[in-house]
């Protein structure tokens, strides 16, 4: 069994590969991702267990019990995983490959950075469509400063659903808690909406992964305000934003990052929004802050990514270092 210390190295290995190489698309074209495995595991269940004969209570029930199903069957794959890995010359290089699979720093970056890029050489349609790749809202209901808040809202909540939840479910239970951590994960994103179709089918999907991720979206926003001098902003002031605002957001989750991204980078970010066939009216984060964001903010979003994970991957070294010396 590996000591505290060698997985939180092992982390900063894999946060440090993975912002290197990312998801190279060749290797995905032949193999299927992961996360690709429990999509389908969980259309499967979604066509089979989610059917309309059921009542709505059924439904709660069947969704709940695929869930545990799902996480239950994630622990177990992922201690097997440890335990060849250990059994096995260099194996522990295996736990990093594997931990880097998981962890999204390269592709978050590309996938906001597309946007800024489809803005700036393309225009409002060129940015409408690479934002429509990221966020499940309306694009056609979005101008350029839409299209912008839009990235870097999905940027600073990606971030800690992405990059912090993982990193920090790996660092608390090895490969099992990361695995499961993505199963959730990719369940809520799937089945844990409110279409009526899936609001009690997914809805021990959404409670559990709000439950899961609680603990990564502070420290999310926690590592965004330690960033903040990397733009010239004052992490205080930042801080006082983010403990002022987050509550404001209608995820108990997604509105720390948000905030403390909002503060850094001057704008009011939230707010109304339009997504297919519903509005949300939520109020806005640093409502002082300026509306009309641009590529140029996406960009400065894009910097302050970057520095949060420098900040991450320190922080984690500095507790392999401190755990190895105790």
């Amino acid at each position: 069994m590996l000591l505290f210390s060698d997985v939180a190295l092992l982390l900063v290995l894999a946060l440090l590969l993975d912002a290197l190489v990312g998801d190279p698309p060749a290797l995905w074209r032949r193999v299927p991702h992961p996360v690709m495995i429990f999509g389908k595991i969980i259309e499967i269940a979604d066509q089979d267990f989610n059917t309309p004969d059921l009542s709505d209570p059924q439904r709660k029930v069947y969704g709940a019990v695929f869930l545990v199903s799902l996480v239950a069957c994630a622990l177990i794959a992922g201690a097997l995983l440890e335990v060849i890995l250990s059994g096995i010359p260099y194996g522990q290089a295996g736990v990093v490959v594997i931990a880097a699979v998981f962890i999204a720093q390269r592709s978050l970056h590309d996938h906001v950075a597309a946007v800024r890029d489809g803005l700036v050489n393309d225009g409002l349609a060129g940015g409408r469509k690479a934002v429509s790749m990221i966020v499940g809202r309306d694009p056609q209901s979005l101008d350029e400063a839409g299209v912008s808040r839009a990235a870097i809202e999905s940027c600073a909540e990606n971030y800690a659903d992405g990059v912090v939840a993982p990193a920090f479910w790996f660092l608390l239970l090895g490969l099992p808690g990361l695995i499961a951590y993505k199963a959730v994960n990719t369940a809520d994103s799937m089945i844990g909406h409110k279409s009526e179709r899936h609001r009690d089918f997914g809805w021990a999907a959404a409670r559990f992964d709000d439950l899961v991720n609680l603990p990564a979206s502070r420290l999310a926003g926690l590592t965004i305000v330690l960033a903040a001098p990397f733009l010239g902003k004052n992490p205080s002031a930042v801080f006082d934003v983010m403990l002022r605002d987050a509550g404001r957001h209608r995820s108990p989750n997604a509105g720390w990052p948000e905030a403390a991204m909002a503060a850094v980078l001057g704008l009011a970010l939230a707010g109304p929004r339009q997504y297919p066939g519903y509005t949300v009216d939520d109020p806005f984060m640093n409502e002082s802050g300026r509306r009309e964001a641009t590529a140029t903010d996406i960009d400065r979003a894009l910097k302050v990514l970057v520095a949060a994970c420098g900040v991450l991957a320190a922080a984690v070294l500095a507790i392999a270092l401190v755990s190895a010396l105790t």
